[in-house]
């Protein structure tokens, strides 16, 4: 298995080299029934995250309330999924809700944007004495790697750190989906063979500095530069190239941005990228919520419908978990701004494919919107459920390069098993 540091230990060579050790020293046999229990076979092999900073209104998208007054300006819409309705800036994608399952019962604990986004993204709290590692890097740590790309890719916007993990696991960045990444091409007026003696030079300026410098850093600059130039002279290149693709398939995911980082995720996902995290800012709508909330349906619904649309008719969604996923809710009562404020006592998100069954609905929450009425999801729950869709076991224990024992999720966590029974 590839994984991104060497203190990596497999569940395999745990169970077989240290089980006999561990009972003679007296380590619980509950700890290790854990390794063996949790281990199935997976349904996912990748995910496409849709991050929407600055805390998405789940009143406004997944969590309609019609008739209440916190309704607001906008209804409720009838879906492909019996019962099941969703608000009505997303007519596209009402259409393949028979393909998804909505959280409406996530019991968040903060309202701090740069708290909460730690906590969505690690499942810990934040901890001034450790970076933990965000949920793509964890993935691509527990993952075979099957691409010449990299495994983690982040579209739109930066991802979060890879922590303890180090840098095979950190996400590569795209600015703007579809266009030439000027770092994986030699300068223009450089020639091929020009640029690889320049790369000649620098190896033996890193060899020179490796004893001034620690090594570890050192290591972390070798891999990163590896990887690019690797990247560079890989055919699998052509996989950010989105000018090969049909007008119609760029109108169907719309011409933005985002529908453009659609259209790339699941390129990406189908040459093989274990991540790719797709970011869309804009969320935080403390005044004029209603015209702000409909310009990103007008933006998201065709991308996300199609992006759903196009992987299960090709047979991949059951492959591919899609999640979209914001740091918290947005308040019931609207503002004297004709906004919502900030809003942590619960939220919803959307999943589809990787072994999600759709057309279901998990928890609900009270009848504003204000806090969970029925099965509570605590936040580093959704982190096992999509370790449960990988195949991951997500009680597994890493031994840090400082030796400091830490948990691939919060401990406590649980998976959300009605999203795939």
């Amino acid at each position: 298995m590839h994984s991104c540091h060497d203190f990596h230990v497999s569940r395999r060579r745990f169970l077989t080299q240290f089980a006999g050790t561990a009972a003679l020293l007296g380590m619980p046999i509950n700890r290790l029934l854990a390794e063996i229990g949790s281990a199935h076979a997976p349904k996912a092999e990748s995910v496409i995250l849709f991050w929407n900073e600055g805390g998405m209104s789940h009143l406004d998208t997944w969590d309609p309330k019609p008739g209440r007054e916190v309704a607001g300006e906008f209804g409720a819409i009838k879906t492909s999924a019996d019962g099941i309705q969703i608000g009505e800036i997303f007519p596209l994608l009402a259409k393949q809700m028979h393909h998804c399952a909505l959280i409406r019962s996530i019991a968040g604990t903060n309202g701090d944007h740069g708290r909460a986004t730690y906590e969505l993204q690690t499942s810990f709290p934040q901890n001034p004495a450790i970076v933990h590692p965000g949920l793509g890097s964890l993935i691509v740590n527990e993952s075979n790697r099957t691409s010449e790309l990299p495994s983690y890719i982040s579209i739109g916007g930066m991802a979060p750190r890879a922590g303890y993990l180090g840098q095979r696991c950190e996400a590569y960045y795209v600015g703007l989906p579809g266009e030439r990444d000027p770092y994986l091409a030699f300068p223009d007026g450089i020639s091929q063979v020009q640029g690889e003696r320049r790369l000649e030079v620098l190896a033996r300026m890193n060899a020179r500095a490796s004893q001034k410098i620690a090594a570890r850093d050192l290591k972390e600059a070798e891999v990163a530069l590896k990887d690019a130039v690797n990247l560079m002279k890989s055919p699998a290149l052509s996989s950010f190239d989105l000018d090969k693709e049909s007008p119609q398939t760029l109108e169907r995911y719309g011409a933005t941005e985002f529908g453009r980082g659609a259209l790339l995720a699941r390129k990406l996902i189908e040459s093989g990228v274990r991540f790719v995290q797709v970011n869309r800012g804009g969320f935080d709508n403390h005044q004029d919520v209603f015209p702000a909330m409909r310009n990103h349906g007008a933006v998201m619904d065709s991308a996300l419908a199609s992006l759903i649309e196009d992987l299960a008719a090709s047979g991949r969604l059951e492959k591919t978990l899609v999640m979209v996923l914001s740091e918290f809710g947005r308040t019931p009562k609207i503002n004297m701004n004709a906004g919502r404020d900030h809003h942590a006592k619960v939220f919803s998100c959307l999943l589809a494919g990787g072994g999600v069954k759709g057309g279901r609905v998990i928890g609900s929450s009270d009848a504003d919107g204000m806090e969970p009425k029925d099965r509570p999801v605590q936040v580093p729950d959704i982190h096992a459920s999509v370790c449960h869709a990988l195949g991951i076991n997500y009680t597994k224990e890493l031994t840090t390069p400082l030796g400091r024992p830490m948990k691939l999720v919060r401990e406590g966590s649980k998976p959300v098993m009605e999203l795939f029974a």
